[in-house]
């Protein structure tokens, strides 16, 4: 199995996990997280004897999306921000294609690319109070890569509208009760549990109807998704250079408000 450096990989009785494993830095997905997950997912898809996935993570929070000090380096780098794109548009299709079906265990608040990562599973553990939200407008990014795509079909698109153009959260019970969360739990504790329990579940039931299944549900969301993630992404890019990028970023560690000229 391959060793990698910020995510963690096991696997035993049918079932891969995949453990984002910076804490310290609330598992926010940079440069070298992302590649680590397509790899891994791709590796843990196609082995012989696994026949499910858990994503989940370490610490309190699922993930923070987006590392903020990346987005400073892209900033004045296009070609450095389009191969982030790129990777953003990989490990969103390797979701979707592998074949083996993904739970997402969301123990913590998961933000931007984190949300994006949970909603594109094909199970969503969660624990009551957990915050899932996609604020890429609160640091003058456009919600390009994969918000568009995941949500609507979680919560429908006037609802997607009201959390992606403001930047708010759906509390994991409110996810629940509306179709976003597929497993609600009460404390991060029974995340993993009830995760383990349902890729257990999947793991026995048999390979090929399962995997068949996922690929038919997932059949239209992935081809909606091409033409969504090159508008989106492209749209994200321009922002990505943007002043008011570095303001926003400027603002939110500096705990104060920002002062936006659309530049």
């Amino acid at each position: 199995m391959t060793q990698y450096k910020t995510i963690d990989v096991s696997a035993g009785d049918g079932v891969a996990e995949i453990i984002l494993a910076r804490p310290e830095q609330l598992n926010a997905i940079d440069e070298d997280v992302r590649p680590e997950l397509i790899h891994a997912l791709t590796e843990m898809g196609f082995t012989d004897g696994i026949r499910a996935i858990i994503i989940g993570a370490q610490g309190k929070v699922f993930s923070a999306g987006g590392d903020l000090e990346m987005m400073k380096r892209r900033n004045g780098d296009p070609a450095g921000a389009e191969k982030g794109s790129l990777d953003g548009r990989q490990l969103l299709r390797t979701i979707f294609d592998v074949p083996l079906p993904i739970i997402a265990a969301v123990q913590g608040h998961a933000v931007g690319l984190g949300s994006t990562i949970a909603l594109s599973c094909d199970v969503v553990v969660a624990s009551r109070g957990a915050r899932i939200m996609d604020s890429h407008v609160k640091i003058g990014l456009v919600a390009g890569d994969g918000g568009a795509v995941v949500w609507p079909p979680s919560i429908g698109l006037i609802r997607t509208k009201r959390h992606l153009l403001f930047g708010d959260p759906v509390l994991a019970e409110d996810g629940y009760a509306i179709g976003m969360v597929s497993d609600l739990v009460e404390t991060p504790e029974d995340v993993m549990p009830m995760a383990r329990q349902l890729a257990r579940r999947l793991a026995a039931l048999p390979p090929l109807a399962v995997q068949g299944t996922k690929r038919t549900l997932n059949a239209a969301l992935a081809q909606q998704s091409t033409g969504v993630l090159d508008i989106g992404l492209m749209l994200e890019l321009g922002t990505m250079q943007s002043k008011d990028l570095l303001e926003a970023i400027d603002a939110f560690e500096n705990k104060r408000q920002g002062i936006f000229t659309g530049t």
